[in-house]
């Protein structure tokens, strides 16, 4: 997907950025939190990725259920099980 905010970032500003980052953090904490930026994302993927699949299994057990509802009659209500 292209963002068209992200054409306008180029090598300066880029360069801006780590500049102005190695000031705020200190040049020694910038890889340790590249890493954890590195870290958050893998488990930021690994999350999105469970709740696609369950979404689809969700997904799945409803169509299951609808379509096994569509083929049976409405069950008679019994004498225990009236509705009011």
């Amino acid at each position: 997907m292209f963002h068209p905010v992200l054409a306008f970032i180029d090598a300066p500003i880029l360069i801006g950025i780590v500049a102005l980052a190695a000031l705020l953090f200190g040049a020694d904490k910038l890889p340790k939190l590249a890493r954890s930026a590195g870290a958050a994302k893998k488990e930021f993927m690994i999350g999105q990725i469970e709740a696609d699949e369950a979404a689809a299994k969700a997904r799945e057990e409803m169509k299951a259920r609808v379509a096994g509802t569509e083929s049976t009659p409405p069950a008679e209500p019994t004498e225990g099980n009236t509705q009011h």
